[in-house]
C-alpha cells in the first residue's frame, strides 16, 4: 500500500478500473472507458497512469480471450468459457478497483502486457 497517495489519486486510480463497466452500455466501452481516464489523468498522477495501463492490458487482453472463445463456440465449448470469462471480469475489476482505492499498486492476472 503506498500511503502517499492522495484521495483524488486512488479515486482516478479506482475509475480506471471501474469505468471498464462501460461494455455494458456500448460495445467495447471496458476498453474505451479506461482509454479515456487514462489518456486524461496519465500526466497528472503517476498511480493512475500505471493502473489504466494495467486496466486497459487486462480489458484488452479479456476481448481478445472473448473473441476466441466466441470463435470456439461454433463448436459449442466456447459458450462457458465466454460465461466463465464474463464472470472473471467482473470479479477482477471490482477486487482492482478496491485495491487501488486502497492504494495497492493492482496488478491482473492472465493480463497480456501490450501497453507499456
Amino acid at each position: 500500500m503506498d500511503t502517499s497517495l492522495s484521495k483524488d489519486e486512488r479515486m482516478w486510480g479506482m475509475l480506471c478500473h471501474i469505468s471498464a463497466f462501460a461494455f455494458f452500455i456500448f460495445p467495447f466501452g471496458n476498453i474505451i472507458g479506461p482509454l479515456v481516464i487514462w489518456l486524461i489523468k496519465r500526466n497528472v498522477y503517476q498511480f493512475v497512469n500505471e493502473q489504466g495501463k494495467e486496466s486497459l492490458n487486462f480489458q484488452i487482453s479479456i476481448t481478445i480471450y472473448a473473441l476466441a472463445a466466441l470463435l470456439l463456440s461454433i463448436i459449442l465449448v466456447g459458450i462457458p468459457i465466454l460465461i466463465a470469462l464474463f464472470f472473471f471480469n467482473f470479479i477482477m475489476v471490482v477486487v482492482a478497483a478496491i485495491k487501488s482505492n486502497d492504494g495497492y499498486h493492482y496488478r491482473y492476472p492472465l493480463s497480456i502486457e501490450l501497453i507499456r
